[in-house]
């Protein structure tokens, strides 16, 4: 898709505070114009518009405006760095009854866009979204890279592939089966109990996974939970962090398929996204890649959920 840049980031403009008043609409370049500016302050930004794997893990469907929602939000947000600029590469639309070839799609889409860019960031869509991200980071990095997928949510999302196919929940059980048991490197902080029946948990262990639940994490100190992080990155290459929105309290964050009952507050998740900003600097390629899912606007009248996405990823971008 090719975006057009004036029409779609433009927002308010405070004059007489310039030259420190920028907003990431004045930073937003189209994908024709990325080469004008140096590789090292260019960011990217990538829609995934499709809830195909939410209505086929029987969610409520709405996560394919995500993307479209989120820009209008993302529009206005102070940009701090002055140095920076957003490359909007567009939106991947899903084939409703495709799924799979859209998430291919995806994956050309991350892998093509990473050359460009420091950082890219996939908004969603499902979490159907993580498994064509992964697919892209892995071919740009190489086959052999070792990437650490650090997932804030509620859920495992490691079901096994049913008969409608792949779906919102399965995307790093396709992911397990992509890279082999030797190079799946996974941790997921704010597993609800309430959310995942006892068989992800099961394979969760079998698997190695590393996990925290909502209760672990609202109870541990900052430290501990840096500390396992930091751990987990040590041999690794490259960090992929993927936040699904519901993992948030359904009090600040109503616009998803599956709002949470207790989830992890706002100011707990921001925390751990700075820590791993932090971390990702021990790895040899970074954070290259960073995500949001599952914004429902469908379910987000005031546009709450999606000006806290756009805060989010105001956040994932920072250095």
């Amino acid at each position: 898709m090719i975006v057009d840049k004036d029409s779609i980031w433009q927002g308010r403009n405070d004059s007489e505070e310039m030259p420190f008043a920028y907003r990431w609409h004045h930073r937003a370049l189209a994908q024709v114009d990325a080469k004008k500016v140096d590789p090292q302050s260019r960011l990217g930004l990538l829609g995934f518009c499709c809830d195909v794997g939410v209505q086929r893990n029987q969610g409520r469907p709405g996560a394919a405006s995500g993307p479209i929602f989120f820009r209008d939000q993302m529009r206005n947000v102070p940009c701090h760095d002055d140095s920076t600029y957003l490359i909007d590469y567009g939106n991947v639309t899903a084939d409703t009854g495709d799924l799979e070839n859209s998430q291919i799609e995806l994956a050309n889409a991350v892998s093509d866009a990473l050359g460009d860019v420091k950082r890219l960031l996939v908004v969603g869509g499902g979490h159907e979204t993580a498994y064509g991200s992964f697919m892209g980071l892995r071919a740009y990095l190489g086959e052999e890279a070792r990437i650490g997928i650090i997932n804030l949510d509620a859920h495992f999302d490691l079901r096994k592939i049913g008969p409608a196919g792949p779906s919102s929940g399965t995307p790093f059980y396709q992911i397990h089966d992509l890279v082999g048991a030797d190079n799946f490197h996974y941790f997921c902080l704010g597993v609800a109990e309430e959310s995942n029946v006892a068989s992800l948990f099961r394979r969760a262990e079998e698997w190695g996974v590393q996990y925290m639940t909502d209760h672990d994490i609202e109870q541990a100190s900052p430290d501990k939970i840096k500390a396992a992080l930091t751990q987990f990155a040590k041999p690794l290459d490259a960090l992929y962090l993927t936040l699904d929105l519901d993992v948030l309290p359904h009090y600040q964050m109503p616009g998803v398929s599956a709002p949470a009952v207790r989830g992890v507050t706002l100011q707990t998740i921001e925390m751990i996204i700075d820590q791993v900003r932090d971390i990702q600097k021990n790895c040899k390629f970074g954070l290259p890649l960073v995500e949001i899912t599952e914004l429902n606007p469908s379910f987000d009248p005031q546009g709450v959920s999606a000006r806290t996405a756009a805060v989010l990823a105001n956040r994932m971008l920072k250095d």
